[in-house]
C-alpha cells in the first residue's frame, strides 16, 4: 500500500472551495492527475454513486471506476475506485473552515500487487500531484 497526503490553507470560505471542487466541468483546471470524465462527471453526487475518470499518474494513463463513499457538502468528499492492474485507489478531500479561509487536505491511498513494485515512485509522483492540485485549486478560488 502507498499512502499520500497534502494540505493547504486556501484564502476562501469552505463553500466557495467546495463549489470549485465539485465543478466537474473545470476539474481538469486544478486536478493535476485528471484527464477526462469519459461519461461526464457525477450527475448528482450521492453516497453510492459511481463515475469513471481517466487519469495520468507517473506518466501512465489509467481509467478508474469510482464509487462515492462519503459526501458532506463543504466538508468531505471521499471516493474509492478500481484502476488498472487490480489497483484500488482512494481519495478523500477534507475541508475545514479556518476563519475567512479553508484548510484543505487531500489523502490518497493505492493498494494492489502492482503498487508494491513501485510504491516509492508512486508516493513521490502522487504527492507532487496533490500539492500541485492544491496550488491550482487555491488560484482558482482566490
Amino acid at each position: 500500500m502507498a499512502e499520500v497526503s497534502a494540505e493547504a490553507r486556501i484564502q476562501a470560505p469552505a463553500e466557495k472551495v467546495w463549489a470549485q471542487l465539485t465543478d466537474w466541468s473545470s476539474y481538469g483546471e486544478w486536478n493535476a492527475t485528471h484527464t477526462s470524465f469519459p461519461k461526464g462527471g457525477p450527475q448528482s453526487p450521492a453516497v453510492g454513486g459511481t463515475f469513471q475518470e481517466n487519469m495520468k499518474l507517473m506518466g501512465f494513463p489509467a481509467e478508474v471506476d469510482w464509487t462515492i463513499e462519503e459526501l458532506e457538502p463543504a466538508r468531505v468528499f471521499a471516493i474509492r475506485g478500481k484502476g488498472p492492474m487490480a489497483v484500488t485507489v482512494a481519495t478523500r478531500y477534507t475541508l475545514t473552515p479556518d476563519g475567512d479561509a479553508t484548510s484543505v487536505r487531500i489523502d490518497g491511498e493505492f493498494t494492489g500487487a502492482a503498487v508494491s513494485l513501485m510504491a516509492g515512485k508512486l508516493k513521490d509522483s502522487a504527492t507532487a500531484a496533490l500539492n500541485e492540485s492544491l496550488r491550482k485549486l487555491a488560484d482558482l478560488v482566490a
